[in-house]
C-alpha cells in the first residue's frame, strides 16, 4: 500500500480532536466517515465542525466554497459497518487502554487487510494495545495537536512490530494534508511537545489546587514572561477538563495520593458541574468570550466569572 491508496479515512470518536482531524482530512480532499456510539455526539461534533469552519472561513483562511467542499467530505455515522470502506483509521477515544483495545479489535474484524490503523492517543503508546488490533504491522500512533490547521506537528509514533511501508505511508500521508511530520525513533508517552506541555500543565494545575495563585494570574504570568496570547489554564479549556481529568485519574493509579486528591477535585469542582472547557461553554474561562482574550486581561483590570 502507498499514500495514493488512501482515499477514505475512519475516524473513531466525535469528539474534539475527532472534529479537527476530519477537518483537516475533508479539507484536503479525503472522503471522511465519522464513527460513534452516540447520536448525540455525532450531532454534537457536526454543529462544532460546522461552527469551526465558520471561523476559518470569517478569518478568512477558507472561502465559503471551500469550506462547504470540506463539509460534503464528511460523514456521520453509528453503524461500524461503513468501517469497511476505510483506508486509514484515526482513533481518538477517551483514554482508556482497555476501551482502545476493544475498538481496535472491533474494526479488525471489519476493515478491508490493507486498512492502517493509527491512535491519536495522548498518554499510551501504541505497544500497549498493538496485538488487539489484529495488524499490529499496519499500527502506529499518529498524533495531532489543537487546533489542528493550526498546529500543525503531527507525532508519528511506531511500536517495535510497526513495518517501515506503514512509516513510510502515514508519514507522507501527514504531508498529504498540511502537517509536518516528527517521526520518533522510539515509544515515550506523551511525544515531544506533550512532555514539554504535561510538565507546565501539571505545573499549573498544582499552582491552582494548592491555593498559591488563582488560574487568572497563573495564566498572566506564562503569558506576560512568555509573550502569549493564552497561558496554561486557557490551554486546557481547549483540551477539553474530561481529558485533563482522565490523565490525572491516569496518573493517580500509581498510586500517589496527591495525584489522587487532584484528580477528585476536578472531578467535583468542574466534571460534576458541567464545566468542560471550550465544548460546553464553561472551564476555567467561560465562552464565547474568554476573559484572557480581552483588553485589559494582562494587567489584571478585567474582572472574571472565575470557575473556583
Amino acid at each position: 500500500m502507498n499514500v495514493d491508496d488512501i482515499r477514505t479515512v475512519l475516524l473513531l470518536g466525535a469528539g474534539t480532536m475527532g472534529q479537527q482531524i476530519a477537518m483537516q482530512c475533508a479539507t484536503h480532499g479525503y472522503d471522511v466517515i465519522v464513527y460513534d456510539v452516540m447520536q448525540e455526539a455525532l450531532d454534537a461534533g457536526d454543529r462544532r465542525t460546522r461552527e469551526f469552519f465558520d471561523q476559518r472561513v470569517d478569518a478568512g483562511e477558507l472561502t465559503r466554497d471551500e469550506a462547504d467542499a470540506a463539509l460534503a467530505h464528511i460523514t456521520y455515522t453509528l453503524d461500524p459497518q461503513e468501517g469497511a470502506k476505510a483506508d486509514l483509521v484515526s482513533e481518538s477515544v477517551p483514554e482508556i487502554v482497555d476501551l482502545k483495545a476493544k475498538v481496535f479489535a472491533q474494526c479488525n474484524a471489519i476493515c478491508p487487510p490493507h486498512t492502517i490503523f493509527t491512535t491519536n492517543t495522548s498518554t499510551f503508546v501504541p505497544s500497549q494495545f498493538a496485538e488487539a488490533t489484529g495488524r499490529p504491522d499496519r499500527f502506529l500512533a499518529m498524533h495531532f495537536y489543537q487546533l489542528v490547521w493550526k498546529n500543525k506537528l503531527t507525532d508519528i509514533m511506531p511500536h517495535p512490530g510497526t513495518s517501515p511501508e506503514t512509516i513510510e505511508v502515514c508519514t507522507a500521508f501527514a504531508r498529504r494534508i498540511g502537517q509536518v511530520p516528527m517521526v520518533l525513533q522510539k515509544e515515550h508517552p506523551e511525544y515531544v511537545m506533550n512532555t514539554f506541555y504535561g510538565a507546565i500543565h501539571t505545573t499549573a494545575i498544582e499552582l491552582l489546587y494548592r491555593g498559591i495563585a488563582s488560574f487568572e494570574d497563573i495564566d498572566r504570568a506564562w503569558m506576560l514572561s512568555m509573550e502569549k496570547p493564552s497561558g496554561p489554564f486557557a490551554s486546557l479549556d481547549y483540551v477539553g477538563l474530561d481529558l485533563v481529568w482522565q490523565h490525572a485519574q491516569n496518573k493517580a493509579a500509581t498510586g500517589n495520593p496527591d495525584d489522587q486528591a487532584i484528580a477528585d477535585w476536578l472531578k467535583r469542582d468542574y466534571l460534576d458541574k458541567g464545566w468542560l472547557g471550550v465544548k460546553s461553554g464553561r472551564g476555567f474561562y467561560t465562552y464565547p468570550n474568554p476573559a484572557y482574550a480581552q483588553p485589559g486581561f494582562l494587567t489584571g483590570e478585567v474582572e472574571t466569572v472565575a470557575a473556583r
